[in-house]
């Protein structure tokens, strides 16, 4: 008894200490990996949001943007997220973690005006309404090198899926390219081999595919780990791959990606037609890092998607029945990108009596660039889908687990468009009460 009770505590212990060194944790970590040694663990992270857009926000902006010039600016209070983590450690290397989300302070279907359906109101029916569980697993520790988890995981692919809690990025909200082009936070019912082995940390997944009926031509993939339905279709199946390196100090590098089928991925499963004829096999890769070091925080991304058999996704069955509650928008690109660096520097480091508080300032810089419609299905282009964009501003830390942030931003679009400047403000958390 004596031995097994050791064997845990240093178990424990060890994961403990990885988490200290590590430039940022693993997302997927999150729920058990910051509070081991806790029978019953419980915390969460959330924001809450203030932004002003100098920018028009008619339906027709880009299809018109001339006559909307000089439209006046809009702004918006919002909570992007309020999440709850709940762990407990049964014993004998058994866990169980969950994540439950409200995104945008509410529950329930909600309207949106789809602009590449010429400004509809849609009703907008997501899974769990505005309330995600985008955690939900039985986990089995062999050892630090061994680890199995069955149930709902979170997709490590890039650096916003791995790492998407609100103190791992500078901006206000979520890096803007790949939480355009990606499933964010992208998590799915699957099966996960993880573990760590000298200055690595490695996991593979087995996922149920993506739904080629959600893809559209402004967020690629986006939607497609969604289901209206009460159930994940699983006619086909996907598998992603993530392996971090942390030997230098303060450096953390990863390498992530994802290969699965798409086209056919729905219900009812059509066996005729492009459903039954074609793939859409979806690959996507991911290079990211996070160096923390000397004061600086310097983190940065990659993300390069390619999708098979674009040029059909139009005509599958679902996408072309209107009282579907699928997009049945124009077409879908072959290739979408994001890329993206952000530095800040703590201006407090250089004042003894707030380094000495533990009190933080960072005066940060992002640049991005993204498109979803890289490439012109059939002819097709959508050019005000191509964005470099620009922000700056500063992170506040009272405590540790406190920030405040403020940003000025601007996304620079193709000549024929209006740019679109912004300013942000917001505060949010993240910490363990237990």
């Amino acid at each position: 008894m004596r031995k097994m009770i050791k064997k845990h505590v240093l178990f424990a212990i060890s994961i403990l200490l990885t988490v200290n060194i590590e430039a940022q944790v693993n997302a997927g970590d999150s729920v058990m990996g910051h509070a081991m040694g806790n029978r019953l663990s419980v915390g969460g992270y959330g924001e809450v949001v203030y932004g002003r857009n100098f920018y028009s926000d008619h339906v027709s902006r880009y299809s018109s943007p001339a006559d909307h010039k000089d439209d006046p600016s809009h702004g918006r209070f919002d909570i992007p997220h309020a999440v709850i983590y709940l762990g407990y450690d049964f014993g004998k290397g058994w866990s169980f973690g969950t994540e439950i989300e409200f995104e945008h302070g509410g529950t329930g279907v909600s309207y949106e005006k789809e602009d590449e359906e010429g400004g509809e109101w849609e009703q907008e029916t997501e899974k769990g309404g505005e309330v995600e569980l985008e955690q939900f697993w039985i986990q089995k520790s062999f050892s630090r090198s061994a680890n199995l988890k069955l149930g709902h995981i979170v997709v490590p692919v890039g650096l916003n899926n791995a790492h998407h809690e609100p103190l791992n990025f500078f901006t206000v909200y979520r890096p803007e390219g790949e939480n355009t082009i990606l499933p964010s936070t992208w998590h799915q019912t699957g099966i996960s081999f993880w573990g760590r082995s000298g200055q690595f940390r490695y996991e593979a997944q087995f996922l149920a595919g993506l739904n080629a009926d959600n893809f559209t031509n402004t967020g690629w993939i986006h939607k497609g780990a969604s289901s209206a339905l009460e159930f994940d279709v699983a006619n086909k199946y996907g598998g992603a791959l993530r392996i971090d390196y942390y030997g230098i100090p303060g450096l953390r590098v990863g390498l992530s990606g994802y290969y699965g089928h798409s086209i056919g991925n729905s219900y009812p499963n059509n066996k005729n037609g492009t459903d039954a004829e074609y793939k859409g096999a979806v690959a996507i890769g991911a290079l990211d890092f996070t160096y923390q070091a000397h004061n600086w925080i310097v983190r940065g991304q990659a993300d390069y998607g390619y999708l098979g058999d674009a040029q059909e996704l139009k005509y599958i069955y679902n996408r072309m029945n209107s009282k579907s509650p699928y997009h049945h928008s124009a077409f879908v690109s072959q290739n979408a990108y994001a890329v993206g660096i952000e530095a800040g520097y703590d201006l407090f480091s250089q004042i003894d009596c707030l380094k000495a508080d533990n009190q933080k300032l960072y005066v940060f810089g992002r640049y991005e660039s993204y498109n979803p419609y890289a490439s012109k299905t059939k002819g097709t282009a959508y050019d005000y889908t191509k964005v470099n964009r620009m922000a700056f501003g500063l992170n506040y830390f009272p405590i540790k687990d406190i920030v405040i942030k403020a940003e000025y931003s601007k996304r620079f679009l193709r000549h024929q468009y209006n740019n679109e400047p912004s300013f942000s403000i917001g505060v949010a958390y993240e910490g363990f009460f237990r």
